[in-house]
């Protein structure tokens, strides 16, 4: 599956108002990172995870499940922008390998 045919299915169970494109997927992404790093913290917390550790299976696709309803808003807010993920990922690889090329991939800024 390419980023675009998930975007399309993606698209296909978007289900909130028209007049809240853009802004909904926004705040509903914000939340849906914030549940990963819940996730990783409750496994580090009940399951006696530490940094760096092994993953388990079960721990693997319980942040594989959290991680898919980022891709999910991202897909949408992609498309309420009118942009491709796959348009995003190669400007996203662009940026990247200009800044590395360049030496700054460390330091922050957008337009370094």
């Amino acid at each position: 599956m390419t980023l675009d045919e998930y975007q399309q299915g993606a698209r296909g169970t978007a289900i909130y108002p028209e007049e809240a494109r853009v802004l909904y997927p926004t705040l509903k992404l914000a939340g849906e990172a914030g549940e990963v790093a819940e996730k990783l913290g409750k496994l580090m917390r009940d399951e006696g995870l530490r940094p760096g550790g092994t993953l388990t299976d079960g721990q693997r696709d319980a942040l594989a499940k959290e991680l898919g309803d980022v891709l999910w808003y991202v897909a949408n807010l992609a498309a309420d922008l009118g942009l491709t993920l796959e348009t995003v990922g190669r400007t996203n690889l662009e940026k990247l390998a200009s800044r590395r090329d360049r030496g700054v991939l460390h330091g922050s800024g957008d337009e370094r």
